[in-house]
């Protein structure tokens, strides 16, 4: 089967600015459709990292709130905590950042519900019986929303090629320990020098594999990889892992994606900004310049067609000149020449579990 994928390009034709525009992709999509009457539909979003610049503007999310409530459901902006220390790896932190850039309900006309709650343990974990995971760790938000409104900004990304819908929903919608279990398969350790042996990592860890006397120690034999003793701790003492075969951490972040869309069947959506394409992920506090020409928007009821349009219109641009495409101009995955990973094996892996087909119709509204 081949999927729709609506497309608008930059262009503010005869008057009608980019956000009317959103608009028209929500009913020309017929996302209207999706919600219910009283739906609880989350707008799950990116806020940006303190100090990014890239990330959706939010009088876009504003839009997406008044079409929402003009089919009577009840939106809320939300994302999930970091597992890095930056300015949302807490609800408080996270809650301040997003108000900073711009979402603020004045804004936006909605309220912002940090998804997995004030320390990131508010999950459920959601069977997927995948090739790495049997169960993944959605958001409790996220969880129990009735229905979704995904919008992603399509984007460079350092350890996965690029960013955009699959990653938005598998990175975005989990909680701290999931985003760990999903980036390394190595077991975390214990930095004795900065333990205070208060015994949060032993209570949190679900295979009873720490015990604390002077100092915590961690079971290898009985460890289980999931990721809670390294964002329990409250000194950062036992490390985190960023270490993963890129291929293996693109499935895993497929299967955290199928999960959090469980139970949703006709009832997401998704937009991919293609705009401010930049080299690098919204979660540093930062932006490089964009590499390419903006695109535009582009969104579908199916989120693997659209990644893969996104990825091929962004693919067909020119590399801009002063940016990290210098000596990379004709590059035919201006992704991978910037970032040095294939993204490709996400799509193909989503398509293969039947998250949707990467064959497309785009249709240019």
């Amino acid at each position: 089967m081949v999927a729709e994928v609506f497309w608008s390009n930059m262009r503010a034709e005869k008057g009608k600015s980019l956000v009317d525009k959103v608009a028209t992709l929500w009913r020309r999509a017929g996302f209207k459709e999706t919600i219910d009457p009283g739906d609880l539909v989350a707008i799950k979003i990116h806020f940006g990292e303190k100090g990014n610049t890239a990330y959706i503007n939010p009088v876009f999310a504003r839009r997406v709130v008044e079409l929402i409530k003009a089919a009577k459901g009840k939106p809320f902006l939300t994302d999930s905590n970091t597992l890095y220390v930056g300015s949302r790896s807490n609800a408080v932190d996270h809650l301040q950042t997003a108000i900073e850039n711009g979402f603020a309900f004045a804004v936006a006309g909605a309220p912002v519900v940090i998804a997995d709650g004030l320390k990131g343990k508010d999950y459920y974990e959601v069977p997927v019986k995948g090739k790495h995971f049997q169960r993944v760790k959605i958001s409790s938000a996220i969880y129990h929303a009735d229905s979704m409104v995904v919008m992603s900004h399509f984007k460079g990304h350092e350890l996965v090629g690029f960013g955009g819908t699959i990653k938005n929903l598998g990175m975005g919608c989990t909680s701290p320990s999931g985003k760990q279990m999903m980036h390394s398969d190595v077991l975390p350790r214990v930095e004795e020098e900065r333990c205070i042996a208060c015994g949060k990592c032993q209570r949190w860890c679900p295979a009873g594999a720490i015990t604390v006397t002077e100092k915590a120690q961690i079971n290898a034999a009985l460890c289980i990889g999931c990721g809670e003793c390294t964002v329990t701790c409250p000194r950062r003492a036992i490390k985190a892992s960023f270490k993963s075969d890129p291929i293996v951490l693109q499935e895993k972040i497929v299967e955290f994606a199928r999960g959090s869309l469980q139970d949703k069947e006709n009832k997401c959506v998704f937009f991919n900004f293609v705009t401010q394409v930049a080299p690098e992920c919204d979660c540093n506090a930062w932006d490089d310049a964009a590499i390419i020409p903006d695109v535009g928007i582009l969104a579908s009821r199916d989120p693997v067609a659209l990644d893969q349009a996104s990825f091929d219109l962004a693919n067909a641009q020119p590399a801009l000149p002063g940016t990290r495409l210098d000596g990379h101009e004709d590059a035919r995955d201006k992704f991978q020449a910037v970032s040095g990973y294939d993204g490709t094996p996400l799509l193909a892996y989503a398509e293969a579990i039947g998250m949707g087909t990467r064959q497309y119709k785009l249709i240019k509204v």
